[in-house]
């Protein structure tokens, strides 16, 4: 029978709604006489079944025209409850007036108990029929918890609840004094009792949903959550739902800033703004993960004009793409320009740079895979060194006023041939910044970027979904994080505070351990770790040893006595450096050693200079061990071998 109902045509169930009305309101009339009249079996008389009649009519048509009958029932909200109290007050005046006009007995309070059983039989009526579609609904969803009962929970609770997916059972509240009250009947937990609310409501997944002003301690409020074993997820930030980005109801996983353990560094936008507007800005390498994020904060700041240089052609189509939508949605007026070339080509880059006027550089390319460049080394060293060699002459032939190179904490006393390359890449701009004056030449180093290609988040992320096992591998390595947007305003705050020859480094805090970060992802995702005294478990950590060039400890500086600077996050270090002439002897044996494919000499002209390099086993290049030193020395026969400068 009910299902009939619901399968009706929509005309139909408003008819069946105005009919229900037309009882209700009838009822609602007749118990008001009798109750005033204290009369069990009141019967009106002629008059009064006239105004009563009267009263239902022109009741119903002030419903139809207030748009009650428009409502769907199963999404009722508080705005229908205020159409039927406005509909029932217009009806009891008119029972009130009718009687005043066609001389008809109705007793002054008859109105009022009239008004207010209607309004119990009209609402009632409604919300039983809603209570009886959506049970169903809500028997087959997920049944959730949301933790923080503010508006952003309260909101997701509203959505979710008109949802098909989730069924919020329970808030969990981090004051106290929440504890034990209702929220759209929905009870409230204290934090310290989310075991019990977990049991009782059957919870299979929690909600983050906090608001923007909190000031919660989400590291430790994760660490109250791990023990749980069921997944915990998040919710959009409410920039994402002011820019349309997202919806409330649009569950995902924990971002990766959750797992930094530490508050972002928010960097001085002023300063950072006024070393970027109206100007002309290059940035190197602009499709990869920390290129690509530079473009998309540098052109908030407005330039006058945006050169993404890329050698990647998806990479660089997929940018260009994304920052036109933007530079058009916002209005930014910023020319953007996309380039195909290759660090390692000089004269492209020169043209590149004096055809758009570029006045500040931002040099984002570089191979930075610690395995594959150990596997790679000439590649490793053509792309980290001369590329940054090339792009730097190119920027001071140029006249471009700033060039930031973007290093890595991999550089401080490296064990691989990748942080080896980039700190050669550093000594180079010190170098330079030496010789000239005219192009301020600034290093940025920060630790690894969560979230970036080649990050262990989304790659402990995909083997937690797959089953496992999940790959560490070192029980001790340590590392430390920072976010994309992190770094990437990092890099622009140190664009601007540059004066030449400055390594800057992040306080980033404590560094992170890699094995425990796998085991709080097993456990946020909602499964437990498999071990020998839990075999049981759902997902096993295994330990693989460390790859080759790979250390336990990465450090963020070479010197002991770092500098303060104007922000209090970011310090300064200024390394042991190398005078130009030197520099330019250690590139011209390098470039030796490159094309005649002598990977031995490549590394021992690293070990040489004073980057720290000490390798931590032998050459790993892959052509080098599989081809032997014999082949490659025969190729290298039939190349030219060129002096500096490089074209």
């Amino acid at each position: 029978m009910f299902e009939k109902f619901l399968n009706l045509s929509r005309v139909n169930k408003r008819l069946v709604s105005v009919f229900a009305d037309v009882v209700v309101l009838f009822f609602a009339l007749w118990a008001a006489f009798s109750l005033r009249l204290e009369q069990q079996f009141w019967v009106p008389d002629q008059g009064q079944l006239i105004v009563s009649s009267l009263t239902v009519v022109f009741t119903i048509a002030v419903f139809i025209r207030l748009g009650l009958y428009r409502a769907v029932v199963r999404y009722l909200s508080d705005r229908a409850f205020i159409t039927v109290i406005s509909g029932v007050v217009i009806s009891a005046v008119t029972l009130i007036l009718l009687g005043y006009w066609l001389e008809v007995l109705v007793p002054r309070s008859v109105p009022i108990i009239y008004g207010a059983l209607a309004f119990i039989f009209v609402s009632g009526t409604r919300m039983t029929v809603r209570m009886l579609v959506n049970r169903p609904r809500h028997r087959n969803k997920e049944f959730v918890a949301i933790v923080g009962a503010g508006e952003t929970g309260l909101q997701l609770a509203n959505a979710l609840d008109q949802g098909t997916e989730y069924h919020p059972s329970a808030f969990i509240s981090l004051l106290k004094a929440n504890h034990r009250a209702l929220i759209n009947g929905i009870p409230v937990y204290d934090i310290s009792h989310i075991d019990r609310a977990v049991k009782d409501h059957r919870i299979k997944r929690l909600l983050l949903a906090l608001d923007a002003n909190s000031g919660i301690d989400r590291k430790r409020l994760l660490r109250k959550l791990e023990h749980l074993a069921i997944p915990v997820q998040t919710v959009p930030t409410m920039s994402e739902l002011v820019a349309g980005q997202a919806r409330i109801n649009d569950i995902r996983d924990l971002e990766i800033e959750d797992l930094l353990g530490r508050d972002p560094v928010q960097p001085d936008n002023a300063q950072v703004a006024a070393s970027l507007y109206g100007k002309a800005v290059m940035v190197t390498g602009a499709g990869g993960s920390i290129g690509s994020e530079l473009c998309r904060q540098i052109i908030q700041h407005r330039p006058s004009r945006l050169v993404l240089f890329e050698q990647s052609e998806f990479s660089l189509y997929a940018i260009e793409r994304e920052l036109q939508a933007l530079n058009r949605i916002e209005g930014l007026g910023v020319e953007i320009h996309p380039l195909l070339g290759s660090v390692t080509h000089r004269r492209r880059c020169e043209a590149a740079m004096r055809s758009f006027g570029v006045e500040t550089v931002y040099h984002a390319a570089a191979y930075k895979h610690v395995p594959l460049v150990e596997h790679n080394i000439i590649e490793g060293v053509q792309n980290n060194v001369f590329g940054t060699f090339h792009v730097a002459e190119a920027a001071i032939a140029c006249g471009v006023k700033r060039f930031v190179l973007i290093s890595t904490d991999k550089a401080v006393r490296p064990t691989n041939v990748m942080g080896a390359s980039k700190r050669m890449a550093e000594l180079v701009l010190q170098g330079l910044a030496q010789r000239q004056s005219d192009t301020v030449f600034s290093m940025v180093r920060f630790g690894n970027v969560l979230g970036s290609s080649g990050s262990v988040v989304p790659l402990f992320r995909d083997q937690i979904r797959d089953g496992g096992p999940v790959t560490v591998t070192h029980p001790d390595i340590i590392r430390y994080f920072m976010t994309i947007p992190e770094a990437s305003q990092l890099v622009l705050q140190a664009g601007s505070m540059g004066q030449g020859g400055e390594v800057f480094v992040l306080d980033m805090g404590e560094p992170v351990k890699i094995a425990d970060l796998a085991r709080k992802m097993i456990h946020l995702m909602g499964l437990i770790e498999k071990t020998d005294e839990n075999p049981q478990g759902d997902v096993e950590i295994i330990f693989s040893g460390l790859r080759p060039g790979e250390k336990l400890y990465e450090e963020l500086l070479i010197g002991d006595d770092p500098q303060g600077t104007s922000h209090p996050r970011i310090m300064m270090a200024r390394e042991v450096s190398m005078p130009w002439d030197k520099v330019e002897i250690t590139l011209n044996r390098l470039m030796r050693a490159s094309q005649e494919f002598d990977c031995q000499q490549v590394v021992e002209i690293l070990c040489s200079t004073p980057t720290g390099y000490s390798p931590n086993g032998g050459v790993e290049d892959l052509v080098w061990l599989n081809g032997g030193a014999d082949s490659l020395q025969k190729v290298a026969g039939e190349g030219v071998v060129r002096q500096l400068p490089f074209y």
